[in-house]
């Protein structure tokens, strides 16, 4: 039986896998790096916990141990009220079918906040739809989703929509109606009913009860200005590297680095009704609890949901740092921890990506701030942010779509990037180019290659942050061919590729810590 001490990639990717006495172990030590691999229900009290809980440590005859959440509320568990399993990190599978089911998953929880069109009542995508977007039967999808969740899609959908609506009731002011609809709810009625039916007690008796206790509802009462969140992740987190990585970027108006936080402009638009929410936030790291705090300006309230989904894969908090560490060896010995910066939007991303091509991050970065204040237009902000020095959002695709190359030369961009630029944006508004995380990778890289002026390095590199793809390895990449002491020549690059073999599926892990030795011995 392994200790709960043992080095978890030494050990199956989740509970279901994981022995009852290997959970209980874990459980004992209250080990962080189990956190959302699995969850205990206690069948003396009929609640589930995550393995980090610190209420006194049931017995082990007591103990159930199941691979979701969803899985305990199917076994008629409620969430414990203490460590609140809705706060507990996810984390990327790295199997082929794993990965397929996550997939699913993060579908079902995108059309639940709003992502990819308003929050539709009490209906996610179809199952049929689901499966198409991942390439798979229907009856294919839900096995390996049984598999991999305990539950079947449906289950799952109810019990993300229920633990959201907890996690505002208890971290916001929000009325209850508004935390029945940005929950995915179609009334409050519904929500109250599933409510009590799982739970066994209304919405509001759960605010009240908080309330009475001095707990978070009774504080978030007494600044209803912001919304602040906490998202958990699994430690070690190296916050100074992704912070640096993101100050080195930082384009002026629209984000900013300062005091161990980042914050900047949003533009989030809400897919079918294209209705544009604009608003600020701002992360930082609470290194002592193994959580981000996040920060939300009032404007967000309807996508609450969605804003932190996407500021979960910016921040990669569900990434499991010991299991990429082993996989990387050496590599990442003594800078373990380090985390894959994503993107908030895709058609962002690309945009800076092709201005970077072949030349210097600090150039990138000037001509990135350029760019922004050419074609930006300033933020009406009802509620004014708590930081003056930004006031724009990026441009739209929309609006660069229309600009003609000398607008983009005058700036100092050479001709062939400013027609790359025009005509990804036109791509971008025809639905020719999918640049949102869960797009399909390869149709994808090979729309973004269709443009003259990408190649294989940018669509590799855009990959790797605004679809989040953990094994991206840009074709002759000059700084990591340097870090390995490799020539740039073709029998380099298959040199560089034999050398990155072992680190699948995490190249792209790989790649940050060979630009970081670059940068620490330059």
């Amino acid at each position: 039986m392994p200790e709960a001490n043992d080095h978890p990639a030494t050990m199956q990717a989740h509970a279901g896998q994981f022995t009852p006495a290997a959970c209980y172990q874990a459980m004992k030590a209250h080990d962080t790096r189990f956190d959302g691999r699995f969850f205990v229900g206690v069948s003396s009290t009929r609640i589930y916990c995550r393995p980090i809980c610190r209420v006194k440590l049931p017995l082990f005859e007591n103990c159930s141990f199941y691979i979701s959440a969803a899985a305990a509320e199917a076994a008629g568990y409620r969430p414990c009220l203490k460590c609140r399993p809705e706060l507990a990190p996810g984390f990327a599978a790295s199997e082929a079918s794993a990965k397929l089911a996550h997939s699913a998953a993060r579908f079902i929880e995108d059309a639940i906040a709003g992502i990819g069109g308003p929050a539709n009542g009490d209906a996610v995508h179809p199952l049929s739809a689901i499966a198409a977007r991942v390439g798979v039967t229907d009856r294919h999808l839900r096995r390996i989703f049984q598999t991999e969740f305990g539950v079947s899609p449906v289950q799952y959908a109810q019990t993300h929509r229920l633990l959201l609506a907890k996690r505002l009731l208890t971290d916001t002011a929000l009325p209850v109606a508004e935390v029945a609809f940005a929950s995915g709810f179609s009334s409050v009625r519904r929500m109250n009913a599933l409510f009590s039916e799982r739970y066994g007690f209304a919405p509001t008796r759960l605010r009240n009860t908080l309330a009475e206790a001095g707990g978070a509802s009774a504080a978030v009462a007494e600044n209803t200005r912001f919304f602040t969140f906490s998202l958990a992740y699994r430690a070690p987190f190296d916050w100074p590297a992704l912070l640096a990585f993101l100050e080195q970027r930082a384009i002026a108006g629209v984000e900013a680095v300062s005091d161990g936080s980042y914050r900047r402009i949003l533009r989030y638009v809400r897919g079918s009704d294209a209705q544009a929410i604009c608003g600020w936030l701002q992360v930082a790291d609470q290194a002592h609890r193994n959580a981000l705090q996040v920060t939300l300006s009032p404007a967000f309230a309807p996508v609450i949901a969605a804003v932190l989904s996407q500021v979960k894969r910016v921040f990669d908090v569900h990434a499991d740092p010991w299991e990429i560490g082993a996989a990387l060896g050496r590599l990442a010995q003594g800078a373990s921890g380090l985390r894959l910066p994503g993107a908030f939007d895709g058609f962002e991303l690309a945009v800076r990506a092709v201005l970077g091509q072949q030349i210097t991050v600090a150039a990138a970065r000037t001509l990135a701030t350029r760019f922004v204040a050419a074609f930006a237009e300033p933020i009406e902000f009802e509620d004014r942010p708590p930081f003056t020095d930004l006031h724009v959002a990026f441009p739209t695709a929309s609006r660069v779509a229309t600009l003609m190359p000398a607008e983009l030369t005058r700036l100092g961009i050479v001709a062939a990037r400013a027609h790359a630029l025009i005509a990804l944006a036109q791509k971008v508004l025809a639905g020719e180019l999918d640049l949102s995380p869960d797009a399909d990778l390869e149709s994808s890289c090979a729309a973004l290659q269709s443009i003259e002026g990408i190649g294989a390095w940018t669509a590799h590199y855009i990959a790797m942050r605004a679809l989040s793809w953990p094994d991206a390895w840009p074709p002759h990449d000059a700084g990591l061919l340097k870090a390995l002491g490799l020539p740039n020549t073709a029998s380099g690059w298959r040199a560089a590729e034999a050398i990155a073999e072992p680190w699948r599926p995490w190249r792209s892990y790989a790649l940050m810590h060979l630009w970081n030795s670059q940068e620490k011995t330059a």
